[in-house]
């Protein structure tokens, strides 16, 4: 019967005449198939059938539908043009195809990780291990089988590296746990000291419900680092794509215990009485609230303490401390504080340092670039910064930064015009606006190609220019594998979509206009712009820029559609480097308020 099932995704994977292409593979349907397994993993779970699990597991990752899918995963992210030690990246359509067929538990054997350093905050380095294309592949596949028992096992108010969850919601639930008068003045921050780093190989070989000899064979793979290999006693790859979950699943249970150790009492008189002990977590950094300091530190602490060193972990002496509400404490980058009586979240000051300081050194590199270079630098990580802290009380930062930027661009304008008068200096880089008196842009060096006569102007972002919006928390034990949870979360995708201040008026009609998929995988395309605009008639052949003439695709569906387009499998090398000209002539790239570059 297995054999059947293997066979039936099989089917689905290649194209009806049996050709080995890449580009003929029918995602929809892979897709399909894996979520199916998927969804009767999350049964088996509530069912406690975990020989059924188990089988369900080995099915999904034997299939060719899973498969090509963690190929998929590793060849379109990121990191997919880093090689780790054998210097192979799958970057041509033959390779990635090959690299599905190579996926199999017989006779795999991890390689050593190449061990590269990354700053930190502190000016220390992190060690980063950087997995083969193979390994990283293995990964992402063994992964699609681990996460929903992850996702069904989880804490539920865990959520870091967890898919439809997000920083915002772990400061949101901080809020709602703190914001009341009579809520917990104490609050325990915590930190893991070197939690990839240090968790224990045989906790992970004897919990984590996978495949023990593939865990056994990443977790002991070694590392190779100035062209010495290195054995690996404990913690798991940072650089690795399962690392992440198998550190939330080490962790997952920490609120059980609290729960269990620290049982709500029964009302007394119409009140209820209880200690207020609750856990919000994203990833290894933590917050426990609780009533009184010393229950904080001689009950809670050691018993977080003793849960911790059973997986071979132990708190960070340095960044770990019990701290009242009314002095305040950061935490993912956000300041938590009651200023009498009244709760306030608001940017750090060491995150508003951190962007002044990339902005002012963007500032002096760029000294003899033009300011059009310079806005479309600055633009970017001004947007991206705003952005994460639109849901606190931003305005006073928000106004700071603004303020300190202007100050970084006077200081660069004048550095270039050191003959010139202030005032020439103003009317050239700073021109009066309907919005700003004051406002840094200038006209654009192209044309539009609506019309040649016109420009178009690029402007400095200033974060004034947003407006507080609030967040929609997920709800706890949300799990994005079960079906029944599948309409809350569309609908929960549609209103962050719907009222995202990034997307103009023409992406947002076309999102709700597809449902909110793909209309090649049909997936549903996330909030983040993970998208390209596509023309079904083509500019270059007469094709508008109507609504009607627009669709929105993922960047790896809409290379395929221009490649299916192409029809002669020849071309395919050819159209790859040419790739960027295609996306030129078939793109409208949205820049910012009323600007579009065609």
């Amino acid at each position: 019967m297995a054999v059947n099932q293997v066979n039936k995704l099989d089917s689905t994977g290649a194209s009806s005449d049996g050709t080995r292409d890449w580009y003929a593979i029918n995602w929809q349907g892979c897709h399909q198939n894996v979520e199916k397994l998927q969804v009767r993993i999350v049964k088996a779970i509530k069912e406690g059938r975990w020989g059924k699990v188990k089988a369900l597991q080995r099915l999904l990752t034997c299939s060719f539908s899973c498969r090509a899918l963690a190929v998929k995963r590793v060849t379109e992210n990121k990191g997919r043009r880093t090689a780790g030690i054998d210097q192979v990246t799958w970057s041509r359509a033959p390779s990635k195809y090959a690299a599905i067929q190579s996926l199999r538990r017989q006779g795999y054997k991890a390689q050593p990780l190449r061990r590269v350093y990354i700053p930190k905050a502190n000016g220390k380095e992190r060690p980063l291990g950087i997995p083969t294309m193979k390994d990283r592949a293995m990964q992402a596949l063994y992964m699609q089988a681990l996460e929903p028992i992850a996702e069904t096992t989880g804490d539920l108010h865990s959520y870091g590296f967890r898919r439809e969850r997000s920083t915002m919601d772990a400061i949101d639930q901080s809020q709602r746990s703190l914001v009341k008068k009579l809520g917990p003045p104490w609050i325990l921050e915590a930190d893991i000291e070197g939690c990839f780093n240090n968790i224990s190989h045989e906790w992970l070989l004897k919990h984590i419900p996978m495949d023990k000899v593939i865990l056994r064979k990443w977790l002991k793979a070694g590392y190779m680092d100035k062209g010495a290999i290195y054995d690996t006693a404990t913690g798991t790859p940072q650089g690795g794509i399962i690392s992440p979950l198998l550190a939330n699943m080490a962790l997952d249970g920490m609120e059980n215990l609290l729960k269990e150790a620290f049982p709500r009492r029964p009302r007394v008189n119409g009140k209820q009485q209880h200690l207020s002990i609750r856990l919000i977590r994203y990833a290894d950094d933590f917050i426990i609230t609780g009533r009184t300091k010393e229950l904080l530190e001689e009950k809670v602490k050691p018993l977080i303490e003793a849960f911790l060193a059973e997986r071979g972990l132990r708190l960070s002496e340095v960044k770990t401390r019990i701290t009242h509400i009314d002095e305040g404490f950061d935490f993912l980058g956000f300041n938590v504080r009651k200023y009498k009586g009244r709760l306030l979240i608001k940017p750090t000051k060491e995150s508003q340092k951190a962007i002044l300081k990339k902005i002012r050194t963007i500032c002096k590199k760029m000294e003899t670039e033009t300011q059009q270079a310079i806005i479309s630098t600055l633009n970017p990580i001004l947007r991206g910064w705003g952005n994460y802290y639109k849901h606190v009380a931003f305005a006073r930062s928000f106004r700071r930064v603004d303020h300190e930027v202007w100050k970084a661009l006077w200081q660069w304008a004048r550095k270039r015009h050191h003959n010139k008068g202030l005032k020439w200096i103003k009317r050239k880089y700073f021109p009066s606006t309907k919005r700003r008196v004051w406002t840094f842009s200038c006209k654009s060096l192209q044309k539009l190609r609506k019309d040649p006569n016109k420009s178009f102007y690029w402007r400095l972002f200033y974060l004034g220019e947003i407006s507080f919006s609030f967040h929609n928390l997920i709800k706890a034990g949300t799990n994005i594998y079960d079906p029944a949870h599948k309409s809350y979360l569309k609908k929960r995708r549609e209103q962050k979509v719907l009222t995202s201040q990034n997307l103009r008026v023409e992406e947002k009609t076309l999102w709700k206009t597809q449902d909110g998929v793909c209309l090649v995988c049909q997936q549903p395309i996330e909030e983040d712009r993970n998208w390209d605009i596509h023309h079904i008639e083509e500019r270059s052949k007469g094709g508008k820029d109507t609504l009607d003439n627009l669709q929105l695709l993922h960047p790896n569906c809409h290379r395929h559609m221009h490649f299916k387009i192409l029809g002669n499998n020849r071309l395919q090398d050819e159209a790859l480097r040419g790739l960027s000209r295609m996306r030129g002539n078939s793109h409208v790239r949205f820049l910012g308020e009323g600007v579009v570059a065609i």
